[in-house]
């Protein structure tokens, strides 16, 4: 892999080092002190965890990277996540981008619109729902498409309550990007949605 792949990642956290430094000099007022604050603790935690704590079996490979992402948000109703894990899942900006307002909705009873949500967004989203709310997601195909340091993997879920559930609740797919810094692979974005009676899931894509 070439040096620059290898140097991106550390171009990419002095650019956000930079970014702050100019926000912190041009407002200094008393109400966005205090959004800076949580913008340091929200960008820092995913920056520094991410690279500190990361299992090198998480990230080795694109199998092991969305075999992780799974993992990480399953289990039972009140089991808590192991979100230091999925932070260190993802490259600092990354995206998390789901179709529904509220964590398990189907199309039935939630309009589709995609929410923009950072890491820390994504988690406190779904914090609440996990802990009343058993769900366990597995991935029942793929699709993957690699050029240079770029990845894009079409993954298709069915997603249960329980894990021994015969039917899942709901299935959809997730529009994965992902990148390779020639150390390990970084989650870049995650874009789903659910499958419903006007999408359903093509026979391609199964």
């Amino acid at each position: 892999m070439s040096s620059k792949a290898e140097t991106s990642h550390d171009i990419l956290l002095q650019r956000n080092e930079d970014r702050l430094l100019d926000f912190a000099r041009n407002d200094r007022t008393e109400k966005t002190g205090g959004a800076l604050v949580q913008w340091l603790g929200r960008m820092f935690m995913n920056q520094s965890t991410a690279a500190s704590i990361a299992d090198p079996a998480d990230v080795g490979s694109i199998d092991a990277i969305i075999n992780a992402a799974y993992e990480v948000i399953s289990g039972p109703a009140g089991k808590k996540r192991d979100w230091n894990r999925e932070r260190s899942l993802f490259i600092p900006g990354a995206r998390l981008m789901p179709t529904m307002k509220e964590p398990g909705g189907t199309v039935s009873d939630d309009k589709v619109e995609p929410q923009m949500l950072d890491v820390e967004g994504f988690i406190e989203r779904s914090t609440s729902h996990f802990e009343k709310n058993g769900f366990f997601e597995k991935e029942i195909a793929r699709r993957t498409e690699e050029f240079g340091h770029i990845a894009h993997v079409w993954s298709t879920y069915e997603s249960r309550h329980n894990a021994n559930d015969a039917e899942p609740f709901m299935r959809g797919i997730n529009s994965i990007q992902l990148f390779y810094d020639g150390k390990r692979w970084w989650i870049v974005s995650i874009y789903w949605q659910h499958e419903n009676p006007e999408d359903p899931i093509p026979e391609r894509y199964l």
